[in-house]
């Protein structure tokens, strides 16, 4: 049996690779990167190394080979025999892989008619099949019939796999580190052949739900903390040193509650109150696990599109709108990621925070009006109660600091 996987980073290889390799799958991987497909010929496999209070466990993944990605001939030979392929390259390296992609996949139906190719789309992204239905669409002919030939399988990925420092990687350019969390959640009504049996892999019916439940319960709190973390906390690095404090994890719970009630009205039946409860409290516990190391900066970084309209943050707002559900801590968390300031491990800011932070001028109706795309009027109320909350939090913190 066979996987190919595009993108050799992270999540590639230490939740897709690694589950397959468990299940005693051969692990393909493609990847852009020329210097890591050669580091992973050479040493013909890779650690994970699993991170928990009990202290590390070393999984040693073999079986792999790995490709670059413009040796396009090779790789469609592999895309023509495996067995299944995922993908996890992120939306800005989808652009490099839909012509190879495509040629593989011409390829397949030419040498093995009749048998369509699953691909795990393995994304932090919301409607990632109808992305890649798209895009894929101009690279292959007219007569290529996307329903019969491919099945894009829908992920919700809730590994949390942190930054890892210049010491680990010198020490080791190939290993990875991750959580003991090893569920991988997929849509199992797009399985063109049967659901692969592989330990850790859950197939739900309603995929869009449990992105959802991702993106605005998962997501969405993890995000809380750090930016409410960084609030109280500015010289933390790390998430759970902040979550030490209990107004932290009061404020974390509180977001994810809101954000559960919506989702209750949002996909009636699909979970309880109990399920998503106890869910946040588990997740609440993962995000406390300090031997993964993680950083307020990794958490919170990348401001522009955590405070996206359809993201975690304001997205979780909407829907608590739309719903007419408890919104207030979750505006409270977009307020915080405005005035979010963490630095890196060399003590660096992350320079498109700045420049998004100066072209919002961190006013939180600016941002709702023209970022997050809510209707001043429509919405009075939430424009009133963030500046106030802003006031509150930050203008009155300034005037102390400069009073002082």
């Amino acid at each position: 049996m066979k996987l190919v996987q595009f993108g050799a980073g992270k999540i590639g290889r230490s939740f897709i690779g690694q589950l397959f390799h468990a299940a005693g799958y051969e692990v393909v991987f493609v990847d852009i990167d020329a210097s890591l497909v050669g580091l992973l010929n050479q040493a013909g496999g890779y650690k994970v190394v699993i991170k928990s209070a009990e202290g590390d466990e070393v999984l040693q993944i073999d079986r792999i080979r790995a490709l670059q990605l413009n040796a396009i001939e090779a790789v469609a030979d592999e895309i023509s025999s495996a067995d299944i392929a995922a993908i996890s390259v992120g939306v800005d390296g989808s652009q490099w892989l839909m012509p190879v992609l495509a040629r593989g996949l011409q390829q397949r139906r030419e040498s093995h008619p009749g048998w369509p190719l699953d691909v795990i789309l393995a994304e932090n992204m919301r409607d990632a099949a109808t992305f890649y239905l798209t895009a894929l669409a101009g690279y292959l002919p007219d007569d290529f019939d996307m329903e019969t030939n491919v099945g894009l399988i829908e992920t919700s990925i809730g590994k949390m796999v942190p930054i890892m420092t210049a010491a680990d990687l010198r020490e080791d350019p190939l290993q990875v580190f991750a959580e003991p969390y090893n569920t991988l959640i997929v849509d199992g009504k797009a399985f063109r052949n049967s659901v692969p049996e592989v330990p850790g892999l859950e197939a739900k019916e309603n995929i869009k739900a449990w992105v959802d439940r991702k993106s605005f319960i998962h997501n969405l709190g993890h995000a809380a903390a750090a930016y409410y973390g960084h609030y109280l906390f500015p010289k933390a690095v790390y998430l759970w040193e902040v979550l030490q404090n209990e107004g932290v994890r009061a404020f974390c719970l509180d977001t994810m509650k809101e954000a559960s009630e919506a989702l209750l009205r949002e996909y009636p039946g699909v979970f309880t109150e109990t399920q998503l409860r106890e869910h946040a409290g588990d997740l609440l516990r993962r995000f406390r696990n300090a031997a993964l190391g993680d950083t307020l900066f990794r958490v919170g970084r990348d401001l522009r599109r955590k405070t996206g309209p359809n993201d975690r943050i304001a997205g979780a707002l909407q829907l608590a709108l739309r719903h007419g559900t408890s919104w207030a801590g979750i505006l409270t968390a977009l307020v915080h990621a405005m005035h979010f300031a963490a630095l890196d491990q060399d003590s660096k800011p992350y320079i498109p925070d700045l420049e998004f932070q100066a072209e919002m001028g961190k006013d939180i109706a600016k941002v709702l009006e023209s970022h997050v795309h809510l209707d001043r009027k429509r919405y009075s109320m939430v424009f009133d109660r963030a500046v106030q909350i802003e006031f509150r939090l930050y203008n009155k913190r300034t005037k102390s600091l400069q009073n002082d």
